[in-house]
Parts: structure tokens; sequence; C-alpha cells
């Protein structure tokens, strides 16, 4: 396992933008594929984005396609979501998870997971 710490979130208006970070415990998080998961009140988690360990392959949720992008940098130990044209329904808490080998979309499917932190975005 790993543990991970999220950050970034904020209040930012319809349009707007914000990049998330998910922090990493361990130096070999180059073994651990990532994923960003949201979640609102009312409704189960969510996916997101996903990334491989080398990140060489990513995949999206249809909902965000073309206005998030998920990267890491494994010398600094971190995924990123960089969240751009935001909108209302955008809103929730956002989760970072991790898992070794295989990018996946099942949440389940992760052995660690952040804190979250929470995204509002105004209409």
């Amino acid at each position: 396992q790993v543990q991970l710490v999220e950050s970034g979130g904020g209040l930012v208006q319809a349009g707007g933008s914000l990049r998330l970070s998910c922090q990493a415990s361990r130096r070999t998080f180059r073994d651990y594929a990532a994923g960003w998961f949201r979640q609102v009140p009312g409704k189960e988690r969510e996916f997101v984005g996903a990334i491989s360990r080398s990140g060489g392959i990513t995949d999206y949720a249809d909902s965000v396609k073309g206005r998030f992008t998920i990267s890491r940098d494994n010398a600094k130990n971190t995924v990123y979501l960089q969240m751009n044209s935001l909108k209302p329904e955008d809103t929730a808490v956002y989760y970072c998870g991790a898992r070794v080998g295989a990018w996946t979309t099942v949440y389940r499917d992760f052995i660690s997971w952040g804190q979250g932190t929470r995204v509002t975005v105004s209409s």
C-alpha cells in the first residue's frame, strides 16, 4: 500500500480551472497505476480518469473528455488532474487511488486512497 494526499480543491466559477495534486509516500510509485474518482451525496463514487504506471496510457469518463487531463511525475511521486472548463455538475469531493499493476476504472480495485479534496463550481 501507499499513502496518498490530495490537494488543490476549492471554489471556482463555471468555465474556470483547477489543478488537483495527489502526493504519494512511496519512492516506488512508478509501480502503481493511479486514478481519480469523485463523489457527491446520494451517488456512487464515479470514475473520472486513470493513468498507467509509466504514464503512457490514460483513460477518461465521457463526461470529462476534452476538459480534464491526468498526468504523473514519478520522480516527484505525484499524480495530477488538470480540470478546465469546469461546470457546476463537476462539483464533488475528488479522490485519488493507487494500485500495483495495471490501471482500472473500478474504484474497488484500488488498494490505497487519499482523504479527498472538495471542488465546488458555482454558476
